[in-house]
């Protein structure tokens, strides 16, 4: 794990509905439990349903006294595919910093995309494994599987606890297993 200025920073690019803010509050509650210091917060455009937003969390060793939107990430996550094309996801990630895709296309593809991006890109088609695990296009918890499989910020333990803890009243027993289940085939994923 690199930390710039002592602090790893995270951009969620997401549809409004998605789940980003719910998996930014798991990485981030797993980071406290962790002992860690954290911020996750978004920030939404038009409030509507499939609007465009963005999630942004920041895992420090030492308190974060900075409440800034992340600009320069150290990780860029998208959850869905299409928003490569409205917005600059790949904007000041360095040649040694990922950017991880929800999507079938392969690499080769989005590097076409994204012209000047030089950094790592790591792709899963969430999508499919959503559909075979939960049966819904829920695909979140892959992304957070994937995530913490990149960059090992947290244990993979650690964020299942912490997905139980806050959603297995929310969504029930067998949901929260089937999304546990989806966590750990994210993170498991090539």
């Amino acid at each position: 794990m690199n930390f710039s200025n002592n602090i790893f920073k995270i951009v969620f690019f997401a549809r409004a509905g998605q789940g980003a803010k719910s998996i930014a509050e798991v990485l981030a509650q797993s980071a406290m439990a962790e002992g860690k210091f954290v911020q996750a917060f978004s920030f939404y455009g038009p409030q509507r349903s499939g609007a465009p937003t963005k999630t942004y969390v920041k895992i420090s060793d030492k308190p974060i006294r900075n409440h800034e939107p992340i600009v320069d990430p150290d990780v860029a996550v998208v959850l869905d595919d299409t928003l490569i094309k409205s917005e600059n996801v790949a904007n000041n990630l360095d040649d040694d910093e990922s950017l991880i895709i929800n999507t079938i296309k392969t690499e080769k593809v989005i590097r076409k995309e994204i012209h000047d991006f030089k950094g790592n890109i790591k792709t899963i088609d969430a999508n499919m494994i959503a559909m075979d695990i939960i049966g819904r296009n829920y695909t979140n918890g892959i992304i957070l599987g994937k995530l913490i499989q990149v960059i090992e910020i947290v244990k993979l333990e650690t964020a299942v606890e912490q997905f139980k803890r806050i959603f297995e009243k929310k969504i029930g027993e067998t949901l929260t297993k089937k999304n546990i289940l989806a966590i750990e085939k994210g993170y498991d994923s090539l």
